[in-house]
């Protein structure tokens, strides 16, 4: 068994990596169960830099506000601006602090640096411009939006000035409303004026469609795509907010589906322009239902975008997701050595510190093994911030990434 199971594992390469995939996927998904942590950082930058050289793939994407995004795609593409403001403002939830992204940052530029567009590598942000504890005003895509439909169409089809918009927005306070999130009674988002608002950004995302031949005459290709952001990015914020006050048990479900259609719209569309690589959280890249535990609520579970993206995709979709043996700075030491991440890090050593595992073939020798598949749990971890893989998704992924150690910081 032991020595069926060494036949499963690889160097960890990009090579390597498409290897195990039957085809050349649209869009390479590399998950990570836990954020932050500086050697993940590092090795997602490095599988994504000889992607990006040998492979082909044109696009980065990271799970971080879209609309923000822009700002990094702009500095990566053109060199406008300064990096630590650009770090500061166009990675969302803080990690523009993470010096493994600003590494990565800086990579695309100097990539970039002299390049034709057409061989350059573009930045997304992959997420809404949403936090755990909030989401952000509508007022950005919107305007944006109205903007540039404004600016293209007759006046008479839209429908309402800008100066409504603004109105009917309102303080922007009212939609961060931070203790909203706990209590939906502090929501805005099913409040006269916001439903009023879902109909209007339906409205201007609907002229969007209908005069798309005017509209893509008259706009560049990135105008373009950015008008479809901005529609993507205000019916979605407007939607979370309407879930935001629903005071109902399926509340916290809702949000996270809609959070997960948000990214996977956004993924869907970089697709259509070329290869794209993407980072996220596993739980938002695998294929199989997504669980977790939030606060006081009963453990919940939704499609995340990586299930939904495959749907649509197929085998042009492929996740390879990331697994620790330990992290020791937030008390996460040796696993038990019936979960999928005992086994590995049996197997590791000095030289074998990473691993690349054909996740399917795995799961195929655990099933014929009777007493090792019987044994298998799913891993505990004493820390919140880091999701143990599941045994049970194993067969689901197209690939692992195991770590063997993480070092304390």
């Amino acid at each position: 068994m032991v020595r069926d199971i060494e036949d499963t594992l690889h160097p960890f390469d990009a090579a390597s990596v498409l290897a195990l995939l039957t085809d050349r996927p649209r869009i390479l998904a590399l998950g990570e169960p836990t954020h932050g942590a500086q050697d993940l950082l590092r090795t997602r930058n490095a599988l994504f830099r000889e992607l990006v050289e040998h492979h082909g793939y044109r696009t980065i994407a990271l799970e971080t506000d879209c609309l923000a995004g822009l700002l990094v795609d702009d500095h990566v593409t053109t060199g406008r601006g300064d990096l630590d403001d650009v770090l500061a403002r166009g990675l969302s939830h803080e990690w523009g602090a993470y010096p493994g992204n600003r590494e990565l940052v800086q990579s695309m530029r100097a990539h970039n640096e002299g390049r034709p567009a057409a061989e350059q590598v573009r930045f997304a942000g992959a997420d809404g411009p949403l936090e755990i504890s909030a989401a952000a005003s509508p007022r950005a895509a919107l305007t944006a939006l109205h903007d540039y439909l404004s600016a293209r169409v007759d006046a008479d089809l839209l429908p309402c000035t800008a100066d409504v918009l603004d109105r009917m927005i309102g303080p922007d306070e009212r939609w961060t409303e931070p203790d909203a999130m706990m209590d939906p009674a502090r929501s805005v988002g099913q409040s006269a004026e916001a439903r009023e608002l879902r109909l209007l950004a339906d409205d201007l995302a609907t002229l969007l469609e209908t005069h798309a031949p005017q509209l893509v005459t008259a706009s560049t290709p990135q105008e373009w795509d950015r008008a479809h952001l901005y529609a993507r990015t205000a019916t979605g914020l407007l939607r979370y907010h309407f879930w935001m006050a629903d005071p109902t048990p399926a509340r916290m479900t809702r949000l996270l589906g809609v959070r997960d259609a948000m990214i996977a719209g956004n993924l869907l569309a970089l697709a259509e322009r070329g290869p794209v690589l993407v980072a996220a959280h596993n739980s938002h890249l695998q294929r199989t239902r997504s669980t977790m535990t939030m606060w006081d609520q009963p453990r919940l579970a939704w499609w995340g975008a990586g299930a939904l993206v495959s749907t649509r995709l197929g085998g042009r979709y492929a996740f390879v997701a990331t697994a620790l043996g330990t992290l020791r700075g937030q008390g996460v030491d040796v696993p038990e050595p019936d979960t999928v991440e005992g086994l590995l890090y049996r197997l590791g050593g000095p030289g074998r510190e990473q691993l690349l595992v054909d996740a399917p073939r795995l799961a195929a020798l655990l099933r014929e093994d009777g007493t090792a598949g019987t044994a298998l749990a799913a891993r505990v971890s004493p820390w919140f911030g880091y999701a143990p893989l599941d045994p049970a998704d194993l067969a689901e992924a197209d690939a692992v990434v195991f770590v063997r150690d993480v070092p304390r910081r």
